[in-house]
């Protein structure tokens, strides 16, 4: 039998973050004592009064199918939120609910992209993006940065880069892999450029609320009518409420979009799970007191990780304004990435997502999201790794 893939699955590389921490909890099943710096995933649990109520859902026996976008209430939470918070004023029916950070961001693109427009994404970038470009029958094009710029792109690329196919811009701030923070100022510029030219900005703002030194989120969308009109921003619980496994993201758009979204949702997932969207609507307008603990904790773990891999020989690391990751620059040390990260978990148990998987070679991304004696271990077993390389 020919089992004939499509040439759009065939093109699509996999999750290198997914497989190599498959790969270490395999390992740790196996009775090895291996620490994971791959996953994007906080250490901390889901706040209680989040699960509590979507227990109490559950008992309720709130288990059926809901609005395919979400229910009411929760979309009335979420716009309230843009509004008290980023001093945005979106519909109920602007916001769809969907099931993760990640599939907002696949329905965005499938919504507003076809065959052969061009979307540009600076490097590094979060995995999926160029994928799920492909997927919708779209270019991607890559901005290459570096340590160098803090691994932000420039006015001066994204507008060079803008051609007469160019439909969607996306902007990552805080940034996965690399935790930059864009000031006010060059999101700013990069705002303009989108809206003189007719480009629309994907805002991945999932890591909003983790930030550091001073550092202050800013949404694309703020700045003027305009801007708004060019902008959807792709949100979700996953990061900030420790909500991964509850698969729950969300968007807000113009509502053109945002009605073709809905249509797009209707016709591949229905609604998000039920009972799920009771717990985030308790995240959104319930108590907040976990993040400045969480916070505190990140930070602590970030300067402690981040003087680490700059004593270490053949490795520099600019220090992160955002998320929960460190991107350090390995090149010195003679191994691509995708090699270095092979034997660092084979070799001395210890797993990190190489810089090719995010368009960046030389690199390699640690999380920080578990605990600073696992840190304190596995930058033990990195720095030893490093030493042997070196030569030291």
């Amino acid at each position: 039998m020919n089992y004939r893939i499509s040439h759009r699955a065939a093109s699509l590389a996999p999750s290198l973050t997914l497989v190599i921490d498959s790969k270490a909890k395999q390992m740790k099943a196996a009775g090895e004592d291996v620490v994971g710096f791959g996953a994007g995933e906080p250490d901390f649990d889901t706040p209680q009064h989040i699960k509590d109520a979507a227990v109490k859902a559950l008992a309720d026996g709130f288990t059926k199918y809901t609005p395919s976008s979400g229910i009411p209430e929760l979309r009335e939470e979420i716009a309230k939120k843009f509004k008290v918070e980023n001093g945005l004023t979106y519909k109920p029916s602007q916001v769809i609910v969907s099931c993760g950070g990640k599939h907002s961001c696949y329905n965005v693109i499938l919504a507003v992209c076809g065959e052969g427009d061009e979307v540009i994404i600076p490097a590094p970038y979060w995995l999926s993006y160029p994928e799920m470009v492909k997927l919708a029958g779209g270019t991607p094009v890559i901005l290459p940065t570096s340590d160098q710029t803090e691994f932000k792109v420039t006015p001066e690329q994204l507008r060079a880069a803008i051609t007469p196919r160019t439909r969607l811009f996306i902007l990552n701030s805080p940034s996965n892999p690399t935790g930059a923070v864009y000031t006010r100022e060059e999101i700013k510029a990069l705002g303009d450029i989108c809206v003189e030219h007719g480009v629309l900005i994907m805002s991945d703002e999932i890591y909003e609320k983790l930030v550091y030194d001073g550092a202050a989120h800013t949404s694309v969308a703020a700045f003027s009518q305009a801007h708004y009109d060019h902008t959807i921003i792709v949100h979700g619980f996953a990061k900030a409420w420790s909500m991964t496994g509850w698969r729950l993201g969300f968007l807000a758009a113009p509502e053109p979009i945002a009605k073709a979204i809905d249509a797009i949702q209707s016709h591949s997932t229905s609604n998000p799970t039920s009972f799920a969207q009771k717990g985030a609507v308790v995240a959104l307008s319930g108590s907040q007191e976990h993040l400045p603990k969480w916070l505190a904790e990140y930070a602590k773990r970030r300067s402690y990780a981040h003087q680490r891999l700059n004593a270490m020989p053949g490795i520099s690391c600019v220090n992160a304004k955002g998320a929960f990751y460190l991107f350090p620059n390995i090149s010195a040390l003679g191994l691509k990435s995708i090699d270095f990260c092979a034997r660092l978990l084979d070799e001395q148990k210890v797993a990190a997502v190489p810089g090719i998987a995010f368009g960046a070679e030389g690199y390699l991304r640690i999380s920080y999201a578990t605990s600073l004696a696992n840190i304190e271990k596995g930058l033990n077993r990195l720095e030893t790794f490093a030493r042997q390389l070196a030569g030291k």
